[in-house]
């Protein structure tokens, strides 16, 4: 015998050859249930349906998905559903087809024909079983089946999920809004809250799933009168499975600056509150609670959802409300009197306190002067007084003497007091960061105050001492003053004017102080136009002077003096009761007779130092050409 060749391959076991020949052989049309469980897996058909089990409630929609991979033929399968009751697991219950219209049993028939149970195709390989309203009979288990368009008959041809139908549970109810807020006894309770106060609203919501779940709940608003609706409801805040707070999209800033807030009390109770409330938050409010449960591919589902209305909520807006009355009506008194002016402040309007402030001021316009005037005095939000621009040094008090009553009291009334007088309250909400903001603001009518005049008329006359002044002396301008009429203790200001000419005009805008003597004998200094000393003297009971030192070319101008007539209060304030300016006095420095002769005494000193120099210059130049000659 030679030698061994090569070893030869051992013939393939039985069981192998067996499973090839089966690989190779068409399999016929098969009852669903019967899956291949052999076949090239590479290039086989597969059904996939979602993991299960998946637990939903009755009376709620699910949606069931269904696709194939790995199929020959044609791009668009046809899909068939059946479903196996636990009280009956091996008999098949044909559901609805995506090929035959006639395929439901009759416990479905009804349900496909209405459109509550239907398959939807998403792609031609694959769909979605859609159930509207979940009944308890329909739990089971759903096999999802792909008649074959293979060549081969290889993989798997249909595949199961478990679904549970679970009870109904969920509750959802309103609580008691809390103290804020004014109910009326009805159902829906109508809640009534001020613009800018706090409104809260409560929410019961439980479950009594044996599953594991999770709660969802959220509260929105309708408009007043709108049929609430998914469209219509309007989310303002809620808390997601996850327990995070979101607001809608409205509501996000206010839910940032912490005037939105959303709280679980205990393991039932949720709470909302606005706070500040605004005109725009009127409305129907609903508390939606919905249950959600994970499904084993991780993914969130919600299987229950429920939503009772809280309250009808009515916003009473500030500007709607606040209104001011003034008296005791048109006031007629003499200088140096008192006067007292009351303001009321009415409405239905929140305390003030955390969530609302009020301003109350009075304002005066000069007789036939358009506009609500300037301000008077003022109490603040925090009670604190001001006076405005012009009354300060003066004794007057701005003070509350009731809970919406305010006083205005002058001390002395002047005769510049007279006019027509408002009163302006302002209301204030706080919003974010406790910061006041102005909600509404009211005026008063007009109430007019007539303060009866001094009858005092003043005359001035003003004139330059010796008429004629030179340049380096002092000027001496004398004013003489004339009083008619007034009260006893009636005194004297005066002031120095200059206007100086511009282009060769003069122009009274461009009018300079130069100085001055108050009421108190208190002199007061300006600008003088050429600088150097100013002095301002009281040389008679009636007689007031200026004078300006070491007069130059820049002190000319025309002068005036302007004396006013002054009386003071018993309140130590002092106030005007007439005033007069004199005619005009021109002030122009001479020069001296020497002064006028200097200068061409100088131009001529000039003339003869250049002429003699010129001859020397000629005569030398000369004499040394014929020097060097010679």
């Amino acid at each position: 015998m030679g030698g061994l060749g090569p070893m030869q391959p051992l013939p393939p076991p039985p069981l192998l050859l067996l499973l090839l020949m089966l690989a190779t052989v068409d399999r016929p049309q098969d009852a669903p249930g019967n899956d291949i469980l052999v076949g090239v897996r590479c290039c086989a058909r597969e059904v996939l349906v979602p993991e299960g089990p998946l637990y939903r409630v009755a009376g709620t929609a699910i949606s069931i998905s269904c696709n194939v991979t790995g199929y020959e033929g044609p791009a668009q399968q046809d899909f068939e559903w059946f479903l196996y009751r636990p009280e009956a697991p091996d008999a098949a219950l044909g559901i609805v087809s995506t090929r035959d219209t006639r395929f439901s049993y009759a416990v479905f028939g009804p349900r496909v024909a209405a459109g509550e149970v239907q398959v939807q195709r998403l792609r031609g390989d694959a769909v979605m079983l859609k159930i509207a309203r979940l009944q308890a009979q329909d739990a089971g288990i759903y096999e999802c089946y792909t008649p074959s368009t293979d060549a081969h008959y290889l993989g798997s041809y249909s595949s199961k999920v478990e679904l549970r139908v679970l009870p109904d549970v969920l509750q959802v109810s309103a609580t008691s809004p809390g103290p804020r807020g004014r109910q009326a006894q009805t159902s829906p309770p109508r809640l009534m809250v001020h613009e800018g106060q706090e409104l809260a609203l409560g929410c019961l919501a439980r479950t009594s799933t044996q599953q594991h779940t999770h709660l969802a709940v959220s509260f929105g608003r309708a408009v007043p009168e709108a049929p609430v609706g998914r469209v219509t409801l309007q989310e303002v805040v809620g808390l997601r499975p996850d327990l995070a707070v979101e607001a809608g999209a409205s509501y996000a800033e206010r839910l940032a600056a912490g005037e939105l807030q959303l709280s679980k009390e205990g393991a039932e109770r949720y709470r909302m509150v606005v706070r500040g409330a605004q005109a725009e938050d009127a409305g129907t409010y609903h508390c939606t609670a919905a249950e959600w449960i994970q499904d084993p591919d991780g993914t969130w589902s919600q299987i229950a959802e429920k939503r009772a209305v809280l309250a009808h909520v009515d916003v009473q807006t500030l500007s709607s409300q606040l209104a001011v009355a003034v008296g005791p009506g048109e006031r007629r008194i003499g200088p140096g009197e008192p006067l007292e002016l009351l303001c009321n402040v009415s409405g239905t309007l929140p305390p003030p306190g955390h969530h609302a402030a009020y301003s109350v001021g009075w304002e005066m316009a000069p007789a036939g002067a358009p506009g609500p005037g300037r301000l008077v005095a003022q109490l603040d939000t925090e009670g604190v007084g001001s006076l405005g621009p012009g009354y300060e040094g003066r004794h007057i008090a701005m003070e509350k003497v009731a809970s919406r009553t305010y006083r205005l009291r002058l001390e002395a009334a002047q005769p510049g007091d007279t006019g027509t007088y408002r009163c302006l309250a302002k209301a204030y909400v706080r919003g974010s960061g406790a910061r006041l903001h102005e909600a509404a603001s009211a005026r008063s009518r007009p109430l007019p105050v007539h303060v009866r005049e001094e009858g005092v008329v003043l005359e001035a006359l003003a004139w330059l001492a010796g008429g004629t002044v030179y340049h380096g002396e002092t000027a001496s301008l004398l004013c003489n003053i004339s009083v008619q009429g007034g009260p006893p203790g009636l005194r004297l200001a005066t002031n120095w004017w200059v206007e100086r000419p511009e282009d060769g005009e003069l122009s009274s805008s461009s009018a300079q102080l130069v100085g001055g003597m108050d009421q108190d004998g208190v002199a007061k200094l300006g600008v003088r136009p050429g600088g150097g000393p100013v002095s301002v003297e009281l040389v008679g009971p009636r007689s007031h002077r200026l004078r300006l030192h070491s007069l130059g070319p820049k002190d000319e101008g025309v002068y005036h003096c302007a004396p006013s007539a002054w009386v003071q209060h018993t309140d130590y304030s002092w106030y005007q009761v007439g005033s007069a300016r004199s005619g005009p006095v021109t002030v122009y420095p001479y020069m001296h007779a020497l002064d006028t002769l200097f200068v061409p005494l100088l131009v001529g000193a000039g003339v003869a130092l250049v002429t003699g120099a010129t001859i020397l210059s000629i005569i030398t130049c000369c004499f040394m050409k014929r020097l060097r000659k010679q």
